[in-house]
């Protein structure tokens, strides 16, 4: 086969892959690849004039969730651009529909770019109430099925949403011409990784620097913790979350949730576990191979502390559990505290949480800022 017949085959194969259900990942021969530490998510190439930021579908192996084309704001577009969602930095107005990204881009200051929200009485976000009360920004109603036409009244030049596995997509919204910026992170696979993901949301708000200082006293925090926590050994043994209806949502051996734990110390039932998500387990089952662990944590919404009696009238056969009888149980209020908005890009202060619960003797952190332990 002479290297014409050859060239031209490869080509129709690419052609013929970029048309099956998304594009390949590809490796970029022009430009300076920019250094993450630990997202396996995230592709961010340097070009001459604009940033490609490509994001690995989770779902789907090989291929493209979406890539975004971050141009100056002011600067003609470069020519010969990549196939890409072209997206003006840094961004003046935009839609942000979870609590977790607005509470980040207040932290780094840029919560006035905030436009409209979906689900406002989920984001517990001061400044973003204030602004709703004054007019300068919209609630467009429910993330799921917002109202399109509120989100274009408020003009904003990108949509910032969680994609979801077999979502069906995004309905209306793809079809007004705004970027949509598809906040994968929670598909990362270490707890370091997915607040590594700040890094791209500080290059859409001209926040870079702020950013990659932030993240490194994250990794920098951690990073000590974890240290600390090897000289102590082993810790206690633990038990996460709680029955929701039938089913006990147990966190996989690879989830965001299930690695904290174990870098906190703890011997975890479920460590081998490969799953990233979670482990949908019915109650006997959790009993049988977690019914001995020191310490059971887990994460609830209420007005006001849980109680043992509380928890007993949710489902009788939690007095089998030995944290129960040893009144070992340490509840986290989604409601009373900022578990969701602070902890995916705050990891480093949930594992001090974690490291205090499984080793009591330490006495060297700050009090426990998520969970508690509830009241004999």
């Amino acid at each position: 086969m002479n290297r014409l017949i050859y060239k031209l085959l490869c080509i129709s194969i690419a052609v013929l892959l970029s048309s099956c259900g998304g594009r390949q990942l590809h490796q970029q021969e022009d430009g300076d690849t920019l250094s993450l530490k630990y997202s396996t998510l995230l592709t961010i190439i340097q070009h001459d004039g604009y940033k490609e930021v490509s994001i690995r579908n989770p779902w789907k192996q090989g291929m493209t969730l979406h890539t975004y084309l971050l141009v100056p704001r002011g600067k003609e577009l470069p020519k010969g651009l990549p196939h890409g969602s072209i997206i003006r930095t840094p961004v003046e107005r935009a839609a942000v529909f979870t609590t977790v990204h607005c509470s980040l881009l207040d932290n780094i200051g840029h919560s006035e770019q905030i436009v409209a929200v979906a689900d406002l009485k989920y984001i517990k976000v001061p400044a973003i109430h204030h602004r709703v009360e004054a007019g300068k920004t919209v609630d467009c109603g429910n993330g799921m099925n917002p109202v399109v036409e509120k989100i274009m009244d408020t003009k904003p030049e990108v949509i910032m949403l969680s994609p979801f596995e077999n979502s069906g997509g995004y309905g209306k919204l793809e079809d007004i011409n705004i970027p949509l910026v598809e906040c994968a992170e929670y598909m990362e696979n270490s707890p370091l990784a997915r607040a590594e993901w700040m890094r791209f949301y500080g290059m859409l708000f001209g926040a870079e620097e702020k950013t990659d200082s932030l993240f490194n006293v994250v990794d920098k925090n951690y990073q000590t913790l974890k240290q600390q926590v090897a000289k102590a050994g082993v810790g206690r043994s633990v038990l996460i979350d709680k029955m929701v209806g039938s089913v006990w949502y147990v966190p996989g051996g690879k989830s965001t949730i299930g690695q904290m734990v174990q870098d906190g110390g703890a011997r975890y039932y479920w460590a081998k576990d490969e799953h990233s998500g979670s482990l949908s387990l019915p109650f006997e089952t959790v009993l049988e191979q977690a019914g001995e662990a020191d310490v059971w944590m887990f994460r609830y919404s209420s007005d006001h502390p849980y109680s043992y009696q509380e928890l007993l009238s949710e489902h009788h056969g939690y007095n089998q559990l030995k944290a129960f009888k040893n009144k070992e149980v340490y509840g986290c209020n989604v409601e009373q505290s900022l578990f969701y908005e602070e902890t995916p890009f705050r990891p480093d202060l949930l594992l001090s949480d974690f490291i205090q619960i499984v080793h009591p003797e330490t006495t060297n952190l700050p009090p426990l800022r998520y969970y508690k332990r509830l009241d004999e």
